[in-house]
């Protein structure tokens, strides 16, 4: 396996950009899923209230995140969590 072509669960790599796969539980027992390059900024933005989503359901609960080296796979991890098959594998496996 190619390190490169692989996700990290809660570690990242400092020597290039990477991008991270995230859920959040809000309070009204919903999930939000996201993806970002920058994990602190964007828990903070949620916090503030400044995501549309997530601003009416706080607070919110880091459950989960996954650390990428590869922008397309991060978010494409990201469109499978969010389809039906990606949320059954996330209630099951991830939250």
């Amino acid at each position: 396996m190619n390190t490169s072509d692989s996700a990290s669960f809660g570690g990242c790599h400092p020597q290039k950009e990477v991008w991270h796969v995230y859920i959040l539980l809000c309070a009204d027992n919903t999930h939000y899923t996201g993806c970002t390059s920058n994990i602190d900024e964007r828990l903070e933005r949620h916090s503030k209230g400044q995501v549309e989503y997530t601003k009416s359901r706080l607070p919110v609960k880091l459950l989960f995140y996954a650390t990428f080296i590869d922008k397309y796979k991060a978010y494409n991890f990201e469109k499978y969590l969010k389809s039906g098959s990606g949320r059954a594998f996330a209630n099951k496996h991830l939250t």
